[in-house]
């Protein structure tokens, strides 16, 4: 009997240590469970969405036929037109509006929203400060929960919480059928499997653009009850949705990206489809176009167009068919967290050994483990696995050590044992030094590069894994060197891309300099590189590189289990978007002028533009650190830029006209473009020549 209680206690006390580091919500840990969970969605498969929900996607075929996004907000409206036509039912717009195009394209995509009746408008909440003009919020408002219930005693929400929002044009929408967010939360790996039905936003909850066009199409107001411990439930007449007690919904996905039917907006547009196509579909309007960058990562896909999260959840719902984590999956959680191990631990009990114990709790762990799988597939429970395979791990390993010291008495050999599971040498190095393993770091100047594959999504589609390890190896190994032979520290790999830091952790003077020169050895290396590839009958390959200097946060950084040395900072992310531009600009290497003033003499830069980057207010100018020195181009182009700032862009256009077609000179053709569109639309007399990019 006291062999039985001991090992009764040991699965006690193994349960709620790992129930203790559940409650600290520790993120490898998270992160562990969610990518097991992953693993069931990747063995169940595909499986089919219901006919009611589609996505009319902004797609690769709309974009090469009608052009490049943004486009004119009249080809908007007749999308919007043609969907009604079409007979649809619901609109829901995975977009906003949140700037004035122009008179005619704006009045002409406000009159199609007005026409259709039947559209909901987009809009999504964000910490930054951004000015809402007070008729959008005023709009907004008339979208906020209304049937809410909240029982005694409760005093606040659990719900997410937004300051700020970005709102479309009030003139635009103002004959919109309803408003409803369009945010999507991404858990702490970074992939995106559940979804925000409803937030608080200056004190009242607002539902997301799912609810919103739910409620429409099934023509049931939302009604919320909150209790103590957050959302209660949520019903939509018939329709019941087993959100979380914060309003979050798993997303049970029907499969990688056009799993829900999609069609092209261009086939619309252009009205090719059958006349009944769309017939009372509840649509949802959004980007697929990876270039346009609306892509979420999730179990099945790591490049699903963020509107199909939404048409999965609205499918989901439809048929009720839901992936059901909330308070009573989370009790149901904690039972088997503590009743697992106890069971298991009454069985290690009677086992002759050690050897036996252990496969007896293998057998348990894997019963577990296909039970999880038809718990989810069946009646979509979606329950941890790690944190019970972790209980009876250490239930196992608790009761098997007690067992050899206590039981057995073979002290030293269970201590051998139990060597296999402890990295000897890490753990050494720790005891050696503990002070390296401490979170920190320090403000200081850097120069930051980032370098990046032009393509890479679409290369890698057509190279074996190993072909494309081959070729990744080949570029990344000499890129690397570079980057230290000009004293650089390799920060990390992103992929296919390279970020480097100078000037830390060790000190370099003309650390600026430095990272231009590394840009132009890679640049040139790149081309022996393409040179050998070719001769091989590999693919070649083009990159992007940006650079910027600035001060930073470097140290010592992650979580207490995992960290990197790193560098973190404003200045960082915008030499990330510097690098982001090159695929705008046509160029290879976007400095900052930061950076340009930094640089060596030697080095030869053209000012290229002034631009408000992604997640910047004010702009910045921009240029280019020139592989091949040509004065003229450079001298001509300097010319037609100041014209063109100037407002005189008829005499800017023909400078840039003739070094578009004598010099092939892509930046050219953008301001050709730029100076046709100023001709005929002239910008306002305060017009500061900013060039405002929408994309990262």
């Amino acid at each position: 009997m006291r062999k039985y209680l001991i090992f009764f206690l040991l699965a006690i006390i193994s349960s709620i240590s790992v129930f203790s580091v559940e409650l600290a919500s520790i993120p490898f840990i998270n992160n562990v469970d969610l990518k097991m969970k992953d693993l069931r969605f990747l063995l169940r498969g595909q499986i089919k969405p219901p006919d009611s929900v589609v996505v009319v996607a902004i797609d690769n075929k709309s974009v090469k036929e009608i052009g490049r996004w943004p486009w004119s907000r009249e080809y908007i409206g007749r999308l919007i037109s043609g969907m009604a036509e079409y007979g649809v039912k619901v609109t829901a717009l995975d977009v906003v509006f949140s700037e004035k195009q122009n008179p005619v394209s704006d009045s002409s995509l406000a009159d199609s929203i007005a026409l259709s009746g039947n559209v909901i408008a987009g809009y999504f909440f964000r910490n930054e400060v951004q000015p809402v003009d007070y008729e959008s919020l005023e709009q907004i408002q008339t979208s906020k929960i209304q049937k809410l219930q909240i029982d005694s005693g409760v005093t606040s929400v659990p719900l997410i919480e937004y300051e700020n929002l970005d709102a479309n044009i009030a003139s635009i929408t103002q004959s919109a059928l309803g408003f409803g967010f369009f945010n999507v939360i991404s858990d702490s790996d970074g992939l995106f499997r559940r979804a925000p039905l409803l937030m608080l936003y200056d004190g009242d909850i607002y539902p997301s653009i799912v609810l919103q066009a739910l409620e429409r199409y099934t023509e049931n107001s939302a009604a919320i009850t909150i209790g103590k411990t957050g959302v209660r439930s949520i019903e939509l007449g018939k329709y019941i949705i087993p959100a979380s007690h914060e309003g979050t919904l798993p997303v049970n996905y029907y499969g990688p990206t056009a799993s829900i039917k999609t069609y092209s907006a261009v086939d619309i547009i252009k009205r090719r489809l059958p006349v009944n196509e769309l017939k009372d579909k509840l649509a949802f309007v959004g980007f697929t176009e990876i270039g346009i960058y609306d892509v979420r990562p999730t179990p099945f896909d790591p490049i699903l167009p963020g509107v199909e999260i939404h048409a999965s959840i609205a499918a989901n719902t439809l048929e009720q068919n839901f992936i059901i984590h909330n308070n009573k999956t989370i009790l149901a959680e904690r039972i088997l967290l503590f009743s697992l191990p106890i069971l298991l631990a009454l069985l290690l009990a009677f086992a002759p050994s050690a050897s036996f114990g252990f496969l007896t709790a293998g057998a348990f762990s894997l019963l577990y483990l296909v039970c999880n799988y038809f718990i989810l597939t069946i009646y979509k429970l979606d329950l941890s696995i790690f944190s019970p395979l972790m209980a009876l791990g250490l239930s196992t390993v608790s009761s098997e050590i007690y067992r050899s010291l206590v039981v057995d008495r073979k002290g030293r050999y269970m201590k051998k044992a139990f060597s296999n599971y402890v990295s000897a040498d890490l753990v050494a190095q720790i005891m050696k030094n503990p002070e390296s393993l401490k979170l920190g770091g320090e403000k200081r100047e850097i120069s930051i590069l980032f370098s990046d594959i032009r393509g890479f999504t679409s290369i890698s589609e057509k190279l074996s894994p190993e072909e494309l390890v081959c070729l990744l190896n080949e570029y990344l190994n000499p890129m690397t060197l570079i980057v230290l032979e000009e004293k650089g520290t390799l920060d990390k790999y992103i992929g296919d891309a390279v970020m480097a830091i100078f000037n830390a952790p060790l000190d370099v003077d003309g650390h600026a300099d430095h990272a231009c020169r590394a840009a132009l050895k890679m640049m040139a290396k790149l081309a022996e590189l393409n040179k050998s590839f070719l001769e091989r009958g590999m693919h070649t390959i083009d990159i992007g590189i940006g650079i910027n200097t600035g001060d930073a946060v470097v140290g010592n950084m992650g979580a207490a289990m995992r960290f990197d040395y790193t560098a973190i900072g404003d200045n960082v992310n915008l030499a990330s978007r510097l690098e982001g531009l090159n695929k705008m600009y046509g160029t290879h290497i976007i400095v900052s002028e930061a950076t340009r003033l930094l640089a060596g003499d030697d080095m030869l830069f053209r000012e290229i533009d002034l631009v408000a980057v992604k997640g910047k207010q004010l702009p910045i100018p921009i240029y280019e650190l020139m592989i091949l020195h040509d004065a003229e181009l450079m001298s001509h182009f300097s010319h037609a830029l100041n014209l063109y700032r100037e407002s005189k862009f008829e005499a800017a256009l023909k400078i840039f006209d003739d070094l578009s077609v004598t010099k092939q000179d892509y930046i050219s053709g953008l301001y050709i473009q730029r100076c046709i569109d100023f001709i005929a639309t002239p910008p306002p007399e305060n017009w500061d020549g900013v060039f405002v990019a929408k994309t990262k």
